[in-house]
């Protein structure tokens, strides 16, 4: 399996899960968990996604996201599992 991880902050809006998940279907990307929290006005998403049968390349999921989050007002980062894994290990 590809995963990658998908974080999502900013201020909380309408729509937000939805364009992020409609782009991912639309490419054949695979959500396989998801949380969300709200606090106070402020949303916070983190996504694990299988990109084994994506239709696009990750670089390509990668900047489309981030130009999602600038046209809905928040911050989208999307990077490999593995380099999340190595950044976060003590």
């Amino acid at each position: 399996m590809n995963k990658v991880i998908i974080t999502v902050v900013g201020k909380d809006t309408v729509g937000i899960i939805a364009k992020v998940c409609t782009y991912l279907s639309e490419n054949n990307v695979n959500v396989l968990d998801i949380s969300q929290t709200i606090v106070q006005e402020y949303f916070n998403m983190m996504m694990i996604a299988d990109i084994n049968k994506a239709s696009v390349p990750f670089e390509e999921i990668y900047t489309r996201l981030g130009e999602i989050g600038e046209e809905i007002g928040v911050k989208i980062h999307c990077q490999r599992e593995e380099i999340f894994t190595k950044m976060h290990r003590i």
